[in-house]
């Protein structure tokens, strides 16, 4: 049998790693209800050679770099802490080449580290940079990006990078998803040309089986400053529900971010 439009919503969400308060409004009214698939791998770097790495920071420290609320005109920030998952045990795929990249859709440290933070960064409908919804569907149309960091010792970014950027090849013909108990089908990874941002940037897209009724492709950004990785991940609510493309990482959350690595 299969699932409503709704159904397929909630399940999708768990891809985006959404919280479990989200999944549980969607699965009480399944009625709620972009396109160049341009998925990019793009290895775009400032500057392949950087300076001698670091000491990894840590997750206390990451969180001070993400961007909080105020910092960024348009969007909103909010902690991760409830609507991201806590851990890599809760988001794994059934090719371990694949695991990184969804771990960077999921705010997740795509390499060997423990030191990690997250939050959401979304359209601010309610602010004058936007304009103010008339209904629910104008409500729900809303670019959300899960923002994750994580920080490395030695060449540790550059291996999480180059996991991320093996993964998008070695998962070209797509994987199975579980994140959040639920099991998804990721049918295509495709390398996309992001802009260069920091030292190095992977940039891909990934087409997502709606239970039985089409696809929807979402877009995920890798970014490497010195010793430490973002991940962006968007996710349009009201585009989700239909299928088709999610739209573009915004740049302006891209740019603001990477402004405050180190």
């Amino acid at each position: 049998m299969k699932r409503s439009p709704g159904a397929r919503l909630c399940a999708t969400a768990a891809i985006g790693a959404l919280s479990l308060s989200l999944l549980t409004a969607c699965s009480d009214d399944g009625s709620k209800d972009s396109a160049d698939s341009k998925t990019s791998a793009s290895a775009s770097a400032g500057s392949s050679s950087s300076a001698p790495a670091a000491k990894a920071l840590t997750s206390a420290e990451l969180e001070k770099l993400l961007l909080a609320q105020g910092e960024l005109k348009g969007y909103k920030s909010e902690s991760g802490d409830d609507t991201l998952p806590a851990s890599k045990t809760s988001v794994k795929t059934d090719k371990p080449a694949c695991d990184p990249l969804a771990w960077a859709t999921a705010a997740l440290a795509p390499g060997d580290t423990d030191a990690n933070a997250s939050n959401t960064v979304s359209e601010d409908k309610a602010s004058g940079a936007t304009a103010q919804p008339e209904d629910i569907a104008d409500a729900f149309d809303v670019d959300m990006t899960f923002v994750g960091l994580s920080s490395y010792e030695g060449d540790g970014a550059e291996k999480a990078m180059k996991a991320v950027s093996d993964g998008v090849t070695a998962c070209a013909g797509g994987y199975g998803l579980t994140a959040e108990g639920e099991t998804t089908k990721v049918t295509k990874v495709v390398a996309e040309k992001g802009a260069a941002k920091g030292d190095e940037a992977v940039t891909f897209a990934a087409d997502v089986d709606m239970d039985g009724a089409g696809t929807a492709t979402f877009h995920t950004q890798v970014v490497r400053k010195g010793n430490t990785v973002a991940s962006f991940y968007t996710v349009n609510f009201a585009a989700m529900s239909k299928g088709g493309d999610m739209g573009a990482v915004p740049a302006a959350v891209v740019d603001a971010q990477v402004a405050k690595l180190k």
